[in-house]
Order: structure tokens, then C-alpha cells, then sequence
């Protein structure tokens, strides 16, 4: 008995043809979105019209004491946001205005455990060691569906690569 694997339109549900071209739209924020950023995959034509869809618009950061002690996060449309510029034009206060440094990275960062059941098979450069090999084969229903849920590529024992660092059996 064989498997056979039918992809289709997360947009339509239309079946995806080998020899169509696939695109996948990575959802980062949507008011609907519960967990974190998700996948989607589409045809390019279902997707072509996006880019002519997109807003201009600014994200920006309020701090104040209304976040408690945490910043919101607003989007409006970019127009909505010049025009609260009153004295010098918007353009031109954002090219001379401070500029704000990403917070540095912490020296004793605690290194990521690919032992356990919370990180093992993500992608990193270091060996493998038995313990991740062991539950990435052991549980890997688990673990694909954790990498699929973080939008991480998933471990497939199909690939000579997959089966090699993570010691499934090879095919034949």
C-alpha cells in the first residue's frame, strides 16, 4: 500500500498542481492570530494581488504608563501619522530624530538544550546528540507538530539529511 500526498490552496482549497508554483505567506500579525505566526501556502497567481493591496503604513512603539511598564504596539496608516507632525514635516523629523538601539544580548545567555522535548530537531549547527536524535525518532509526530506550529521546517526521515543527524533507518 503507498501514500500519496495531495497539496492544496490553504486560500481556496483548489488542489496544487506539480508544476505549480507554490507560495508560502508567513501570517505575522492578524487579530484573529492566537499563537504566534502561522503558514500559509497559495498559488502565486492567488497571491499576485497582494502587493497592490498593501497599506503604507507606520508601526509604532508607545511607552507610557498605560502599557504597565510594557509598550503598545499601534499601526495606522502612514498619512494618519505624518500629518501628526505639525511644526516640521514628518519625512524630515524621521531622518534627523534619535535613533533607537536594539537591546543588547545578554552575556550569560542560557544555551538552548536540544535534548528535551521543547527544542529538539529545530535547526542548529551543533551535533546532534543522542538524546535529540532519540526524541526526534521517538516522538516525532510531537516534534514536527511543535516546529510546524513556530513555522520552523519540520523533520522529515524521507530526507538523507534528516535520516543521517537523526539516525532513522534509510530507505530503500
Amino acid at each position: 500500500m503507498g501514500k500519496k500526498t495531495i497539496h492544496v490552496s490553504d486560500f481556496s482549497g483548489t488542489v496544487l498542481q506539480p508544476d505549480d508554483e507554490v507560495v508560502r505567506v508567513v501570517v505575522l500579525e492578524h487579530p484573529d492570530l492566537v499563537a504566534g505566526p502561522v503558514q500559509l501556502d497559495a498559488t502565486a497567481t492567488e497571491v499576485e494581488s497582494i502587493d497592490d493591496a498593501a497599506l503604507d503604513v507606520a508601526v509604532v512603539e508607545i511607552h507610557d504608563r498605560h502599557g504597565g511598564g510594557e509598550p503598545r504596539r499601534v499601526v495606522l496608516t502612514a498619512s494618519e501619522f505624518d500629518a501628526m507632525a505639525t511644526d516640521v514635516p514628518m519625512a524630515q523629523l524621521l531622518k534627523t530624530a534619535e535613533r533607537v538601539r536594539p537591546p543588547k544580548a545578554r552575556k550569560g545567555a542560557e544555551k538552548v538544550d536540544y535534548g528535551t522535548i521543547e527544542h529538539a530537531g529545530k535547526p542548529h549547527r551543533g551535533r546532534v546528540t543522542e538524546e535529540e536524535a532519540r526524541l526526534v525518532r521517538e516522538q516525532l509526530d510531537e516534534v514536527n507538530k511543535r516546529l510546524a506550529d513556530a513555522g520552523i521546517r519540520q523533520v522529515d526521515p524521507a530526507d538523507p539529511e534528516h535520516a543521517a543527524r537523526y539516525g532513522f533507518p534509510a530507505e530503500d
